[in-house]
């Protein structure tokens, strides 16, 4: 594991992901950070290092507010059960890591792909004939580690390779900017495609945003 602890591991993704995102600095609180996000639908996140009982129920009775979402490191039935109601839960996902290598790409034929970075942020787009989406990614280095986000293909391009290819331009870009280790928040889906290319991982990833009953 590349972390001593989950709790290194969470710190390390949230730095890269504000960067990824344009978020806010996080602000380190006693249970974990909070990051301002800005958007209509997700103002703010609170991302928990803990997760014990007592502190979960406690941060969810605080920061209950309209888009506010909660990340959290632990089960996801247990999590559910501590915050209440009132917070509904996204997707399942883990938090996944790897030690990053090069590795060659190659580009199917039909598709084309582009890259360029905008605030240390790489991004990588795969376009099909005529130029619509196919795939995208984009990377965001800080220091040794690098979090992968927002890697996504369109439906009628899947099982394509281009995850893979994806992927591992955004391996090489982040290796090229001196990252050794990457960390991501994947998705059920993605799970498998990460595992394929060596990332392992390392605990559930619970996300909650809050929406109470009328």
């Amino acid at each position: 594991m590349p972390f001593d602890s989950t709790a290194e591991t969470v710190r390390a993704w949230v730095d890269g992901w504000v960067v990824s995102r344009g978020a806010a600095d996080p602000v380190a609180e006693p249970w974990g950070f909070t990051v301002d996000v800005g958007h209509v639908k997700h103002a703010t996140r609170h991302v928990l290092t803990a997760d014990d009982e007592p502190t979960v129920r406690k941060v969810a009775a605080e920061v209950a507010a309209p888009a506010v979402w909660l990340k959290a490191f632990a089960d996801p039935e247990a999590v559910l059960s501590w915050v209440g109601p009132d917070w509904t839960a996204d997707d399942p996902g883990w938090l996944m890591h790897t030690e990053l290598r090069r590795s060659a790409t190659a580009i199917p034929e039909g598709y084309a792909m582009k890259t360029w970075v905008r605030g240390g942020v790489t991004r990588v787009l795969v376009t099909a004939a005529g130029g619509s989406f196919a795939a995208r990614g984009q990377v965001a280095p800080t220091g040794t580690t690098a979090v992968v986000d927002q890697v996504e293909t369109a439906a009628a391009h899947q099982r394509k390779g281009l995850g893979s290819l994806v992927m591992r331009t955004l391996h090489n870009a982040a290796v090229d900017s001196g990252a050794s280790i990457g960390i991501l928040g994947a998705t059920f889906e993605g799970r498998a495609l990460y595992e394929s290319l060596g990332w392992r991982a390392q605990s559930p990833l619970v996300s909650l945003y809050y929406g109470p009953a009328a």
